[in-house]
């Protein structure tokens, strides 16, 4: 009963706080109303040992107890001033990283700028409990921060919402404000350690033919370029002649298209077969071969090169999600 009372009080204050929105350009400005500050432990320190200081001087009628005491929490407030100060009008875009592998560090591009004619110091930025290195923003400049989170599960890991904090100058005090952000990054199935051989695996017994592919000895001819393709294989005479980019076919006797096929695993445990999938294709885009994919309900057809894995790592992160 006390936890549910403690979450619908925190759901409400959290539904209540005020938030940067994007703007049209797809940046979050800080504004004054949107910036929270509350003293740190060693504010509250240093702001007890003040009080003593001013009872202390009152009571034993110390003038130049008093001056101190008084220049000390001038230097307070001006903390308190500054610290909020320094969040004021700061600009910062979030955007999506690459995929990455569960297991990994999935990343967040974040830009923060100096968009005022002053710069911005001790700047971190907080997604739950991650958080980036305090970074300094001259003004006018800007700077390109890495959030790290642990990707712990496939699929769209999405961010809504940032904090980005200071304790400037004397960490007497903190300010804070929240973001709201949209920034996704993929994250791909665990690769199992090993897998069985997809030929094997898929009970279909293949002999060397004849087949179109990229590194045997004979050559076939041109066809267009297709996304993937390495540079290698590209005919730059032929682009420099304007005719396009085409790629040289090469063919011999030892080409085979895979298929890697998901009704063929045993594992019981879809997370396993996934994993072993993943093993399957990184191992055939390692080897150079055409391979397909079979999904339930999703089939990619057989190609080859670093856009023909990306396209079946997808299939695999997004299945059933």
């Amino acid at each position: 009963m006390n936890n549910r009372i403690s979450s619908t009080i925190q759901r409400y204050f959290h539904n209540w706080l005020r938030r940067v929105p994007i703007g049209n350009d797809g940046i979050a400005r800080i504004w004054a109303r949107q910036i929270y500050i509350l003293p740190t432990s060693g504010g509250l320190m240093f702001g007890a040992v003040v009080m003593l200081m001013l009872l202390g001087s009152l009571n034993y009628q110390n003038n130049l107890g008093l001056l101190f005491t008084f220049f000390l929490v001038a230097i307070g407030l001006l903390a308190m001033h500054h610290a909020w100060f320094n969040l004021l009008k700061l600009a910062v875009q979030v955007r999506g990283g690459s995929p990455v592998f569960v297991g990994e560090l999935a990343t967040i591009a974040i830009t923060v700028r100096a968009e005022q004619p002053r710069a911005h110091y001790d700047i971190r930025l907080w997604h739950e409990r991650h958080s980036t290195a305090p970074v300094h923003i001259p003004r006018g400049d800007q700077r390109q921060i890495t959030l790290g989170i642990p990707a712990t599960r496939r699929g769209l890991l999405h961010v809504t919402e940032l904090m980005v904090e200071t304790r400037h100058p004397l960490h007497l005090f903190r300010a804070w404000s929240y973001l709201i952000c949209d920034a996704t990054t993929l994250i791909y199935p665990q690769p199992a350690p090993h897998a069985p051989d997809p030929d094997q695996d898929s009970g279909v017994a293949q002999s060397p033919q004849r087949t179109t592919r990229v590194g045997a000895d004979d050559y076939l001819g041109s066809r267009p370029y297709r996304p993937g393709d390495s540079p290698r294989h590209i005919d730059w005479k032929a682009f420099a002649r304007e005719r396009g980019l085409v790629v040289k076919q090469f063919g011999g006797e030892t080409g085979q298209t895979l298929w890697l096929d998901w009704s063929q695993l045993t594992a019981p445990d879809p997370e396993i077969r996934l994993s072993v999938l993943t093993r399957q294709v990184l191992d055939a885009s390692a080897s150079g071969v055409q391979f397909g994919l079979r999904l339930p309900n999703v089939i990619e057809q057989p190609g080859a090169g670093a856009a023909q894995m990306q396209r079946c790592l997808t299939h695999l992160a997004l299945f059933h999600v």
